[in-house]
């Protein structure tokens, strides 16, 4: 039985303005680049992954966007040490998700859905110059 206060799913009535709330999706997750699940449990960082994904998906797209907690790159980098996949549209924003130190997560966004495509324990999808160094 649903409660009162949430009439669809993904929608937030309890405020009486919907929100969109960021919701993941692993159907174009890339196990030939990057690392594998097994790898960041193998770290002790997958539940790294885990709880930050956990706190993000608290949040509207508007506020992850606005708060750049989701980075957004518009295209596929340039820089990087990924290829962009043939099972990936052309023409998605990719974006990365900082989840500790220099592990993060690179994808795509479509409305309140990000894609997670790549597992990136070492920022090699957009390969940026060290700061303070």
């Amino acid at each position: 039985m649903s409660s009162p206060n949430r009439k669809r799913k993904g929608l937030d009535f309890r405020s009486g303005t919907p929100r969109r709330f960021v919701v993941f999706s692993l159907k174009d997750l890339d196990i030939n680049q990057g690392q594998k699940f097994e790898e960041w449990e193998e770290e002790k960082i997958l539940s790294n992954l885990l709880t930050r994904l956990r706190e993000i998906s608290a949040y509207s797209i508007e506020d992850v966007l606005g708060k750049q907690i989701i980075k957004v790159y518009d295209n596929f980098p340039v820089n990087s040490d990924f290829i962009h996949p043939k099972h990936v549209p052309e023409g998605v924003k990719w974006g990365t998700i900082r989840i500790k130190g220099k592990e993060r997560i690179a994808g795509y966004i479509e409305e309140n859905t990000f894609y997670i495509v790549f597992l990136d324990k070492d920022h090699r999808f957009w390969i940026t110059e060290k700061k303070h160094t």
